[in-house]
C-alpha cells in the first residue's frame, strides 16, 4: 500500500471519527471538502483547547526526544488520556532546564539526559503560571540530517505477555523545521503508545527522508496533515511501519 492522496484522507477521517465522533456525524469525511472543513474546525477549536500536556526542552536530540516522548506517554494516566486525545493529543512545547524547574513545578516524566521534560495532560488553565514563565521552543531551524539510529522504547515497562517488536519510524524533513518534527512526532508517538501500537521494549530505527510519498505500507500509523503552501492537499510528515521482518 503506497502513501497516495486517497490513503492520506482515509487515514485524516478515520483519526477524525475516533477524537470528535459529532464532526463525523455532521460532515461528509469521505469528500475532500467534507475533509477540509472538518481540519479547519479543528484548527479553530485547538486555539481554546481544554486539555493539553507540556513539554520543557533544554535542547532537542532526535533519538533521545523518540525515547523520551515514549516514555512520557506510557505513563499517562488511561482517564486524562480520553481527554487528551479529545484535543488531539495538544502539547505545547517550551524553552527551559527542566532541573530548574523540579522544586517549583511537578513533572510527570523527565528523560534520563535531563532535556525535555513533561506535565501530564491537564486543563490548559493548571499550566499557566509555567507558561507564562517561559518562552516557546524556538524549533525554527530546519530539521538537521542525520543517520538512521535504532532506539528502543518503553525498556523498563512491563510488557506483560507482549513480545517486543521491531519498526521503522520515517521522518520527513523537505520544508520541515524542528518545530515541524516536534508537533508531528508528539502526535504520532504519543497516540501510537496510547493504543498499544508501539509497546514495551520495541525497536525503533529512526530514519529520514525528504517526503514520504514514495514509501510503500502497510503502516502502523500515520502523521498527516495539510501541505502549508496547498490547503487542499495532504501529506505524511511522519510514518510507522508495522513490524519488520528480518531473515
Amino acid at each position: 500500500m503506497t502513501i497516495s492522496q486517497d490513503m492520506l484522507r482515509a487515514e485524516v477521517a478515520q483519526r477524525i471519527r475516533a477524537a470528535r465522533p459529532e464532526l463525523a456525524a455532521r460532515l461528509d469525511l469521505r469528500t475532500p471538502d467534507g475533509l477540509l472543513a472538518a481540519q479547519q474546525e479543528i484548527l479553530l477549536a485547538a486555539q481554546d483547547a481544554k486539555v493539553s500536556a507540556i513539554c520543557v526542552l533544554r535542547g532537542f536530540d532526535l533519538p533521545t526526544w523518540v525515547r523520551a516522548t515514549c516514555a512520557f506517554a506510557g505513563r499517562v494516566d488511561p482517564a486524562a488520556a480520553v481527554a487528551w486525545r479529545q484535543d488531539f493529543t495538544r502539547t505545547v512545547f517550551l524553552a527551559g532546564n527542566p532541573d530548574n524547574l523540579r522544586d517549583r513545578f511537578t513533572f510527570g516524566h523527565v528523560a534520563d539526559d535531563g532535556s525535555a521534560a513533561w506535565q501530564d495532560p491537564a486543563p490548559v488553565g493548571d499550566s499557566s503560571t509555567l507558561r507564562r514563565l517561559l518562552k516557546l521552543f524556538d524549533g525554527s531551524a530546519e530539521l538537521p540530517t542525520r543517520p538512521p539510529a535504532v532506539v528502543r522504547v518503553l525498556a523498563d515497562r512491563d510488557p506483560a505477555g507482549r513480545a517486543p517488536v521491531r519498526r521503522e519510524l520515517y521522518v520527513a524533513t523537505a520544508g520541515v523545521t524542528v518545530a515541524d518534527c516536534l508537533v508531528h512526532l508528539n502526535h504520532l508517538l504519543v497516540e501510537a503508545v496510547l493504543d498499544g501500537v508501539v509497546g514495551p521494549g520495541d525497536q525503533l530505527t529512526v530514519r529520514q527522508a525528504p517526503r514520504l510519498s514514495g514509501l510503500a505500507g502497510p503502516f502502523a500509523a500515520l502523521r498527516i496533515a495539510n501541505t502549508p503552501s496547498r490547503p487542499d492537499q495532504l501529506r505524511a510528515y511522519a510514518a510507522l511501519t508495522e513490524e519488520a521482518h528480518h531473515a
